[in-house]
Protein backbone atom coordinates (compact mmCIF):
# COMPACT_ATOMS: atom_id res chain seq x y z
CA UNK A 1 0.00 0.00 0.00
CA UNK A 2 1.26 3.68 -1.26
CA UNK A 3 0.66 6.41 1.31
CA UNK A 4 1.66 9.97 0.90
CA UNK A 5 5.19 11.23 1.80
CA UNK A 6 5.71 14.80 3.69
CA UNK A 7 6.14 17.11 0.84
CA UNK A 8 3.73 15.23 -1.63
CA UNK A 9 0.66 17.03 -2.84
CA UNK A 10 -1.95 15.31 -2.03
CA UNK A 11 -4.90 15.01 -4.94
CA UNK A 12 -7.67 13.41 -2.47
CA UNK A 13 -9.97 12.29 -5.17
CA UNK A 14 -9.28 11.40 -8.59
CA UNK A 15 -11.02 9.39 -11.68
CA UNK A 16 -8.25 8.22 -13.98
CA UNK A 17 -5.57 10.14 -12.35
CA UNK A 18 -1.68 9.75 -13.78
CA UNK A 19 1.09 9.55 -10.77
CA UNK A 20 3.63 12.10 -11.22
CA UNK A 21 7.18 12.35 -8.56
CA UNK A 22 6.10 14.34 -5.50
CA UNK A 23 2.11 14.01 -5.89
CA UNK A 24 -0.25 11.06 -4.41
CA UNK A 25 -3.52 10.75 -5.82
CA UNK A 26 -6.45 8.69 -4.02
CA UNK A 27 -7.91 7.03 -7.33
CA UNK A 28 -11.79 6.49 -6.82
CA UNK A 29 -12.83 3.38 -8.18
CA UNK A 30 -16.88 2.17 -8.87
CA UNK A 31 -18.19 -1.23 -8.13
CA UNK A 32 -20.26 -1.50 -11.18
CA UNK A 33 -16.75 -0.97 -13.29
CA UNK A 34 -15.19 -4.34 -11.37
CA UNK A 35 -11.95 -2.81 -11.77
CA UNK A 36 -9.23 -3.62 -9.06
CA UNK A 37 -6.17 -1.41 -7.81
CA UNK A 38 -3.02 -1.56 -9.95
CA UNK A 39 0.18 -1.66 -8.13
CA UNK A 40 1.75 1.94 -8.76
CA UNK A 41 3.63 4.47 -6.39
CA UNK A 42 2.42 7.29 -5.26
CA UNK A 43 -1.54 5.93 -5.78
CA UNK A 44 -4.09 4.17 -3.20
CA UNK A 45 -7.62 3.25 -3.93
CA UNK A 46 -11.22 4.11 -2.90
CA UNK A 47 -14.05 1.77 -3.91
CA UNK A 48 -17.62 1.88 -4.00
CA UNK A 49 -21.23 2.22 -5.14
CA UNK A 50 -21.31 5.61 -7.23
CA UNK A 51 -24.97 6.00 -6.60
CA UNK A 52 -25.41 7.22 -10.33
CA UNK A 53 -24.54 3.69 -11.39
CA UNK A 54 -26.85 1.92 -8.84
CA UNK A 55 -30.39 0.41 -9.69
CA UNK A 56 -32.54 -2.34 -8.59
CA UNK A 57 -30.88 -5.28 -10.73
CA UNK A 58 -27.87 -4.51 -9.34
CA UNK A 59 -28.06 -3.20 -6.00
CA UNK A 60 -27.45 -6.96 -4.64
CA UNK A 61 -24.42 -7.42 -6.67
CA UNK A 62 -22.62 -4.12 -6.58
CA UNK A 63 -22.73 -4.77 -2.59
CA UNK A 64 -20.78 -8.15 -3.14
CA UNK A 65 -18.31 -6.33 -4.94
CA UNK A 66 -17.71 -3.80 -2.29
CA UNK A 67 -17.76 -6.55 0.64
CA UNK A 68 -15.40 -8.73 -1.48
CA UNK A 69 -13.08 -6.05 -2.85
CA UNK A 70 -12.51 -3.85 0.48
CA UNK A 71 -9.97 -5.72 1.60
CA UNK A 72 -7.81 -5.54 -0.80
CA UNK A 73 -4.51 -3.76 0.83
CA UNK A 74 -4.47 -1.19 -1.34
CA UNK A 75 -7.90 0.00 -1.11
CA UNK A 76 -7.95 2.53 1.84
CA UNK A 77 -11.12 3.78 1.85
CA UNK A 78 -15.27 3.04 0.94
CA UNK A 79 -16.37 5.55 -1.92
CA UNK A 80 -17.61 7.44 -3.28
CA UNK A 81 -20.78 6.98 -2.38
CA UNK A 82 -23.88 8.73 -1.35
CA UNK A 83 -26.64 10.35 -2.62
CA UNK A 84 -27.57 12.56 -6.34
CA UNK A 85 -30.96 13.85 -5.94
CA UNK A 86 -30.33 15.04 -9.86
CA UNK A 87 -29.28 11.40 -11.57
CA UNK A 88 -29.58 7.82 -10.17
CA UNK A 89 -32.42 5.30 -8.38
CA UNK A 90 -34.85 6.66 -5.57
CA UNK A 91 -33.43 7.89 -2.67
CA UNK A 92 -34.76 4.98 -0.83
CA UNK A 93 -32.53 2.78 -2.83
CA UNK A 94 -29.50 5.53 -2.79
CA UNK A 95 -29.68 4.91 1.18
CA UNK A 96 -30.00 1.41 1.78
CA UNK A 97 -27.17 1.08 -0.82
CA UNK A 98 -25.36 4.11 1.52
CA UNK A 99 -25.89 2.63 5.27
CA UNK A 100 -24.65 -1.18 3.45
CA UNK A 101 -21.53 0.39 2.93
CA UNK A 102 -21.30 2.85 6.10
CA UNK A 103 -21.29 -0.64 7.54
CA UNK A 104 -19.06 -2.20 5.74
CA UNK A 105 -16.92 0.79 6.37
CA UNK A 106 -17.32 0.63 10.31
CA UNK A 107 -16.80 -3.32 9.82
CA UNK A 108 -13.20 -2.72 8.39
CA UNK A 109 -12.03 0.34 9.65
CA UNK A 110 -11.93 2.31 6.58
CA UNK A 111 -13.09 5.95 6.37
CA UNK A 112 -15.71 7.21 3.58
CA UNK A 113 -15.40 9.89 0.35
CA UNK A 114 -18.97 10.79 -0.18
CA UNK A 115 -20.88 12.22 -3.08
CA UNK A 116 -23.66 14.02 -2.10
CA UNK A 117 -26.11 16.16 -4.27
CA UNK A 118 -29.21 18.23 -2.93
CA UNK A 119 -29.80 15.68 -0.15
CA UNK A 120 -27.63 16.71 2.88
CA UNK A 121 -30.88 16.34 4.76
CA UNK A 122 -30.64 12.50 4.00
CA UNK A 123 -26.83 12.32 4.51
CA UNK A 124 -27.34 13.91 7.97
CA UNK A 125 -30.09 11.24 8.81
CA UNK A 126 -27.61 8.63 8.49
CA UNK A 127 -25.21 9.98 9.98
CA UNK A 128 -27.16 10.63 13.14
CA UNK A 129 -28.84 6.98 12.96
CA UNK A 130 -25.60 5.05 12.49
CA UNK A 131 -23.51 7.38 14.40
CA UNK A 132 -20.35 6.18 12.37
CA UNK A 133 -17.08 5.78 14.09
CA UNK A 134 -14.97 6.32 10.64
CA UNK A 135 -14.98 9.58 9.33
CA UNK A 136 -16.43 10.81 6.25
CA UNK A 137 -14.94 13.23 3.62
CA UNK A 138 -17.43 15.04 1.28
CA UNK A 139 -15.79 15.23 -1.80
CA UNK A 140 -16.98 18.18 -4.32
CA UNK A 141 -17.90 20.79 -1.79
CA UNK A 142 -18.96 23.92 -3.10
CA UNK A 143 -21.30 25.28 0.00
CA UNK A 144 -22.10 27.88 2.14
CA UNK A 145 -20.35 28.81 5.69
CA UNK A 146 -23.70 27.43 7.30
CA UNK A 147 -23.85 23.94 5.59
CA UNK A 148 -20.13 23.42 6.24
CA UNK A 149 -20.15 24.05 9.58
CA UNK A 150 -23.02 21.30 9.97
CA UNK A 151 -20.95 18.76 8.14
CA UNK A 152 -18.10 20.12 10.45
CA UNK A 153 -19.60 19.48 13.65
CA UNK A 154 -20.71 15.90 12.74
CA UNK A 155 -16.61 15.40 12.38
CA UNK A 156 -16.77 14.87 8.87
CA UNK A 157 -13.95 16.48 6.42
CA UNK A 158 -14.49 18.74 3.28
CA UNK A 159 -12.56 18.54 -0.35
CA UNK A 160 -13.58 21.34 -2.60
CA UNK A 161 -14.53 21.38 -6.02
CA UNK A 162 -11.98 22.48 -8.05
CA UNK A 163 -13.70 25.02 -9.97
CA UNK A 164 -15.19 26.43 -7.00
CA UNK A 165 -12.28 26.52 -4.87
CA UNK A 166 -10.10 28.40 -7.82
CA UNK A 167 -12.92 31.70 -7.85
CA UNK A 168 -11.98 34.50 -5.95
CA UNK A 169 -14.86 34.16 -3.61
CA UNK A 170 -14.04 31.22 -2.11
CA UNK A 171 -11.34 32.38 -0.13
CA UNK A 172 -14.20 33.73 2.28
CA UNK A 173 -15.28 30.02 3.16
CA UNK A 174 -11.76 29.11 3.39
CA UNK A 175 -10.87 31.24 5.90
CA UNK A 176 -14.10 30.43 7.92
CA UNK A 177 -13.09 26.99 7.82
CA UNK A 178 -10.77 25.15 10.66
CA UNK A 179 -7.51 24.10 8.22
CA UNK A 180 -7.25 20.78 10.09
CA UNK A 181 -10.37 19.84 8.47
CA UNK A 182 -9.79 20.44 4.67
CA UNK A 183 -8.70 18.90 1.44
CA UNK A 184 -8.34 19.23 -2.06
CA UNK A 185 -9.19 17.69 -5.13
CA UNK A 186 -9.48 16.98 -9.46
CA UNK A 187 -12.06 14.89 -9.46
CA UNK A 188 -10.38 13.65 -12.85
CA UNK A 189 -10.51 17.37 -14.40
CA UNK A 190 -7.83 18.95 -16.48
CA UNK A 191 -6.24 21.18 -13.68
CA UNK A 192 -3.46 20.80 -11.90
CA UNK A 193 -3.62 20.28 -8.10
CA UNK A 194 -0.55 22.53 -7.79
CA UNK A 195 -2.60 25.10 -8.91
CA UNK A 196 -4.95 24.69 -6.62
CA UNK A 197 -2.75 24.46 -3.65
CA UNK A 198 -1.35 27.54 -4.39
CA UNK A 199 -4.96 28.89 -4.57
CA UNK A 200 -5.71 27.89 -1.11
CA UNK A 201 -2.38 28.43 0.44
CA UNK A 202 -2.65 32.16 -0.75
CA UNK A 203 -6.20 32.63 0.55
CA UNK A 204 -5.02 31.12 4.01
CA UNK A 205 -1.93 33.42 4.18
CA UNK A 206 -0.06 30.33 4.52
CA UNK A 207 3.06 28.99 2.38
CA UNK A 208 2.89 25.97 -0.06
CA UNK A 209 4.76 24.02 1.83
CA UNK A 210 3.11 25.09 5.53
CA UNK A 211 -0.38 23.80 3.93
CA UNK A 212 0.96 19.87 2.86
CA UNK A 213 2.40 19.80 6.75
CA UNK A 214 -1.24 20.11 7.52
CA UNK A 215 -3.11 18.00 4.35
CA UNK A 216 -0.30 15.53 5.32
CA UNK A 217 -1.84 15.96 9.06
CA UNK A 218 -5.25 15.65 7.81
CA UNK A 219 -4.73 12.70 5.56
CA UNK A 220 -3.29 10.73 8.14
CA UNK A 221 -5.94 11.53 10.80
CA UNK A 222 -8.72 10.83 8.38
CA UNK A 223 -7.59 7.15 7.60
CA UNK A 224 -6.85 6.09 11.15
CA UNK A 225 -10.04 7.41 12.16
Amino acid sequence: MYLPQPGDYIDIHVHGGKPAFGMFILESLMAHEEKLPADVSGVAYTYGIHPWFLNEDNHEQLIISVENSINHPDIIAIGEAGFDRLRGPSIELQRLAFEEQIVISEETGKPVVIHCVRAWDELLSVHKKLKPKMPWLVHGFRGNVELAGQLLSKGMYLSFWFDFVLRPESGDLLRHLPANRIFMETDGADVDIRMIYDKVASDLDLSVDELKIIILKNFNKWLIG
